[in-house]
């Protein structure tokens, strides 16, 4: 029994070897895979720290020039509305001239916007009451200057304007009133505006 004992203990003795270089193997290999994994999770987590940190500067950079764009939007739509107070003020200050500027004002336009000399002149129901008479004389005197017919003459009729005048031969209406001559010359007047305004 000596003998088998021996065996027995001999193959025990290499099984338990055998056993524990196994176990140091796999407690290697499991440090080795544990070690990698934690690697893995550590570039993946910082991956996905740089990826956060871009997607959060792009956000804040699209909200800047969104909020930079509202503010310009902002800025252009008071401009505008300033340019507009403006033009209303001017057709104001039109209808507010001393009645011998604005006689001298619309005589003039109506002289050169005249084609046949012979056209009726239309105003809003104040002027034609208020300056009517004088106008068409004034402008009929420069028609005379002009070497033109001189036969403007005073319509019955009034129309519906903040002032000025429409000529009108039949069915041909040259307008002439504040509220069109300001419409006409508001792109080139509205940069005018803009700069005394503004200062650009």
């Amino acid at each position: 029994m000596n003998g088998i004992e021996k065996i027995t203990g001999r193959i025990n003795a290499d099984v338990d070897a055998e056993l524990l270089n196994i176990k140091k193997a796999s407690d290697k290999k499991v440090a080795e895979i544990r070690a990698e994994n934690e690697r893995l999770a550590q570039e993946h987590y910082w991956t996905l720290v740089r990826e956060g940190v871009k997607d959060t500067e792009q956000r804040v950079s699209r909200i800047g020039r969104t909020a930079r764009l509202e503010a310009k939007k902002n800025v252009l739509s008071m401009k505008q509305h300033l340019v507009s107070e403006a033009f209303e003020l001017a057709k104001k200050k039109i209808a507010g001239m001393p009645d011998e500027d604005y006689i001298n004002l619309f005589a003039k336009f109506a002289a050169e916007a005249s084609v046949s000399g012979d056209e009726q002149v239309v105003l809003n129901r104040d002027d034609r009451s208020r300056v009517g008479k004088s106008l068409v004389e004034a402008a009929n005197a420069r028609l005379a200057e002009l070497g033109k017919k001189s036969g403007l003459s005073l319509s019955d009729k009034t129309a519906e304007m903040s002032g000025g005048l429409i000529l009108r031969q039949g069915d041909i209406e040259t307008n002439c009133s504040v509220d069109t001559l300001l419409e006409l010359s508001r792109g080139e007047l509205a940069a005018c505006v803009a700069e005394v305004l503004f200062g650009a």
